[in-house]
């Protein structure tokens, strides 16, 4: 594939849009690599006569993208290809990774009792104040962490699963083969938030980040709601998309 190289200064685009594309070509032609280096900014002002901050627009919203990647003293470069996936159907993270031949690993921060507020009542359909686990992992991605999610699951339907090994067992697993709850459907939606500074400690990233706010209510064969689940999804890590027929 060919890319890009000169830039119009008579065009109605912008010179850093215009950089931008032709930085864009260079990662998606695989002129650059991920995990390469590019050019650096002085090398970038030199060959396309730029000024400085034409080039730190147009990097600076490659970063945002998230196909770029800056690293404090290093560099900038080409960030990871991102996970995809389609909302086509009912899934599991861990079975998606390992099918993309990505190690999958949960790292639980936290299993508690908790009593259920207003809000959480409402989306697993039970009396405020009663009794539910607040289930708190870190989802990795290789040695990346990507998703920072947090789960609400009545106490009735799954007592002492702080006591379980949810680091080396699925949610939906454990639920499956102790409980004999079975999740057979889902109601997910998104929509783009910016990490907060607590959520930026957790995935490893600047606050500010984008990302996907990812709101789950799993049903079991009966469409009872037997989880609440609200994620943070790295925006640079993580695609979804769906096919419209």
């Amino acid at each position: 594939m060919e890319t890009r190289e000169a830039l119009d200064p008579n065009s109605i685009i912008p010179l850093y849009h215009q950089l931008k594309d032709i930085l864009r070509d260079k990662i998606e032609s695989k002129v650059w690599k991920p995990d390469d280096l590019i050019d650096s900014e002085h090398q970038l002002m030199a060959q396309y006569k730029v000024s400085r901050n034409t080039v730190k627009k147009a990097i600076e919203d490659l970063v945002q993208e998230g196909l770029l990647n800056r690293v404090q003293g290093k560099g900038t470069f080409v960030s990871r290809p991102k996970i995809e996936h389609s909302l086509g159907g009912f899934y599991s993270f861990s079975k998606v990774l390992k099918a993309k031949g990505i190690e999958a690993r949960d790292v639980v921060l936290s299993v508690e009792p908790k009593l259920c507020l207003p809000s959480i009542a409402g989306y697993l359909k039970i009396s405020v104040g009663e009794t539910v686990h607040e289930l708190k992992r870190l989802r990795y991605a290789g040695n990346d962490p990507i998703i920072f999610e947090t789960s609400y699951i009545p106490a009735r339907i799954a007592e002492h699963i702080q006591e379980s090994d949810l680091n080396n067992i699925g949610l939906y697993d454990l639920l499956q083969e102790k409980y004999n709850v079975s999740v057979v459907k889902a109601k997910e939606s998104f929509e783009p938030v910016l990490i907060d500074k607590y959520e930026s400690t957790m995935l490893h990233v600047k606050e500010g980040y984008p990302a996907l706010l990812l709101d789950r209510i799993a049903f079991d064969i009966s469409e009872t709601p037997i989880e609440y689940c609200r994620s943070i999804v790295r925006g640079d890590r993580c695609k979804f998309y769906t096919e419209l027929l």
